[in-house]
């Protein structure tokens, strides 16, 4: 057993020492191949000076010298040259060629005068242009003068009457207004003061009978309902189609339509104080408009299935604060 782990061993150590020594073969031979193929680019980069002078002296052998080139070329005129001395840009009064001393002095008070007419054709053109300018702006200047001639008033007594001329007008100033603007500016100045009090009365409506009398006190009764009810207004009898006028002068906050009363207008009158129109046909004015006294403001209506036993009929309601108020007390 001994023995044979002997031998095991001796056998292992002659391998080794066998790939030892054909790794050392291998590495000897790769490094002396690099070396060689290093060599071998080495002497490629190597520079051969006895070539490169040679090739200088055949290079010089082969060289024209500078008469001879005068000789080649004496033949050759200055026709087929490219470049023409006499030539001068167009329009072009500060270039000038030194070596055209050949010019004839009719092509040099020609161009003269070829430049010279190029500047009058400009300034006339600019000229022309200053002037469409000028006639643009007073144009655009009596134009804003007739579309607002309430701004250039206002303006001319600032100034104590300076820029009545035209002359004199500010251009700085943009004096075109849109009509949005100027709408609102006429609205804004024009509108009335609303100023209902206690004292103040109203007019009627339309002309017509008390169908159904203003009662918050008790219940009253309506004749199409068949019931008893409390009535914050007057139901006037009308004629279907009748004129309505305003009751007093007052601001429009809403026209609306209603089950009962049908197309209504609600009118602010001041002070709190408020009138309803109900049961109107054919409105003539809407919200945020102001209406004086007496002015029409629609027509009546066919009565709403709420009225139709009363007939044509106008609904007239009067609140201070949204308390109602019995109009009776206000109309004349």
């Amino acid at each position: 057993m001994a023995r044979r782990n002997r031998n095991n061993i001796g056998k292992e150590r002659i391998i080794m020492l066998a790939s030892s020594v054909l790794v050392l073969a291998a590495l000897t031979v790769t490094g002396l191949y690099v070396r060689r193929s290093n060599r071998a680019e080495r002497e490629n980069y190597v520079v051969d000076f006895e070539t490169l002078e040679q090739s200088s002296a055949e290079l010089a052998e082969n060289m024209v010298s500078g008469e001879e080139l005068d000789t080649l070329f004496a033949d050759v005129g200055t026709d087929d040259l490219d470049y023409d001395p006499s030539f001068q840009e167009a329009n072009s009064l500060h270039v000038e060629n030194e070596e055209n001393t050949g010019m004839d002095s009719r092509d040099k008070n020609a161009g003269d005068k070829n430049a010279r007419r190029s500047q009058e054709d400009v300034k006339t053109i600019s000229e022309a242009i200053e002037e469409s300018e000028k006639a643009e702006d007073k144009k655009r200047k009596e134009q804003a003068k007739k579309d607002n001639p309430v701004k250039d008033a206002e303006a001319g007594k600032t100034n104590g009457g300076e820029q009545e001329e035209a002359g004199m007008f500010d251009e700085t100033v943009d004096t075109v207004m849109s009509g949005e603007v100027q709408t609102e500016g006429i609205s804004a100045t024009v509108q009335p003061e609303l100023t209902f009090s206690e004292e103040d009365n109203l007019v009627w409506p339309i002309v017509g009978d008390v169908l159904i009398n203003y009662s918050m006190d008790k219940t009253i009764y309506f004749p199409t309902l068949d019931q008893y009810k409390y009535n914050p207004a007057i139901v006037i009898s009308a004629t279907q189609g009748e004129s309505i006028g305003a009751a007093a002068n007052g601001r429009v906050s809403s026209v609306s339509y209603d089950r009962a009363t049908g197309n209504t207008v609600v009118m602010e009158l001041g002070n709190g104080y408020e009138l309803t129109y109900g049961q109107l046909d054919n409105i003539t004015v809407s919200e945020g408009s102001y209406v004086n006294v007496g002015d029409a403001i629609g027509t009546v209506a066919v009565p709403t299935k709420y009225y139709s036993l009363e007939g044509a009929n106008v609904y007239f309601k009067l609140t201070k604060d949204g308390e109602p108020v019995n109009p009776l007390t206000k109309l004349n």
